[in-house]
């Protein structure tokens, strides 16, 4: 049996997180992928711009290992999308 996949659904928007993150860490996209990937997980930058568009499901070793790399936490990661 596969990995549990991990999927945005209109309230928490994980791959926007993701991005948000990511740049309040000051890392670009190349270099969060350079950093999950020297974790041994298994990442591609086309993968990465799919996670914060919302178009493709995160694996949980993946969002482990970006959490890690980007040192937050999974509370940032899946905090819900805000109300308008």
């Amino acid at each position: 049996m596969g990995e549990q996949k991990i999927k945005s659904d209109g309230v928490i928007h994980i791959g926007k997180n993701i991005r948000t993150a990511r740049l309040s860490a000051g890392i670009g996209q190349t270099e969060l992928v350079r950093l999950v990937q020297l974790t041994g997980t298994p990442l591609t930058r086309e993968t990465l711009v799919k996670f914060e568009r919302g178009l493709q499901h995160i694996q949980a070793s993946q969002l482990r290992a970006i959490r890690d790399a980007l040192k937050t936490s999974y509370d940032e990661l899946l905090r819900p999308k805000e109300t308008d």
